[in-house]
């Protein structure tokens, strides 16, 4: 099980670099070794903050983070995922299951099939550029603390298609609020004993390796390959998720 696991977050490492949605390999897998969903989603955070983490690094070596309006997204990010944390730790595990096969199939199918990645022209004032990017910070932030999955490409197209941001600062200012959201849910989770260490380091090492690999590889057509190797993964763990359940 552990291999299987370092394979997936190696994979999840991989796709989060190229297209974004890394989480919907991670949670259904930590979900199909039976742990609880609270549990599955604490771990989750336990090995995703170490990648996001490493990302936001490489960003601010490169001089591609704006210094001085990320704290603020940061504390936005950081919010949101502090009550999106809180909230899912209220709803029993027999609530909590159901509702997370709903959002892995929802995410799956956005991700596949959404918009290609170009800069567009923005759509809001440069006035409201920063309320925007707070409120989509405070927004995606509280997502990613209840759930998840899908957060850094959310963040990436909301820049991208509000804001007219092009994808190299999009990544960027996504990698801030990702890396806050992170670690505020991990921060809950481990406090209330939501995080199973012994699959949460692990992973966490394989994520590092798959993201930096993934960050190496410009092959045509990534993209649209790892939309569909997710959908794929995805269904199949869901369809197993659901056969137990039902079971």
């Amino acid at each position: 099980m552990i291999v299987a696991l370092l394979v997936v977050a190696f994979l999840a490492g991989l796709v989060d670099a190229i297209a974004g949605g890394g989480g919907l390999l991670t949670v259904p897998a930590l979900l199909a070794t039976g742990l609880p969903p609270h549990i599955a989603l604490g771990t989750n955070k336990g090995q995703a903050v170490w990648g996001s983490g490493a990302s936001l690094v490489g960003f601010l070596r490169a001089g591609l983070v704006d210094r001085k309006r990320a704290p603020a997204v940061f504390a936005a990010g950081f919010g949101g995922s502090l009550g999106g944390a809180a909230l899912v730790l209220l709803l029993a595990p027999e609530v909590l299951r159901p509702v997370v096969l709903v959002l892995l199939v929802a995410v799956a199918v956005f991700l596949t099939f959404r918009p290609p990645l170009h800069p567009a022209p923005p759509r809001v004032s440069p006035r409201w550029e920063v309320p925007v990017s707070w409120a989509l910070a405070g927004t995606f932030g509280a997502y990613d603390g209840f759930f998840g999955p899908g957060t850094g490409t959310f963040l990436i197209l909301g820049f991208v298609f509000l804001l007219g941001h092009g994808l190299t600062k999009a990544s960027a200012e996504a990698k801030v609020v990702n890396f806050a959201s992170n670690l505020a849910a991990f921060l809950v989770f481990a406090a209330q004993g939501k995080v199973d260490w012994a699959l949460a380091l692990p992973m966490a090492g394989a994520q590092l390796i798959g993201g930096y690999a993934g960050s190496q590889i410009a092959l045509r057509g990534g993209d649209r390959l790892v939309r569909w190797v997710v959908l794929c993964v995805v269904v199949a763990l869901v369809l197993k998720l659901g056969h137990d359940a039902a079971g």
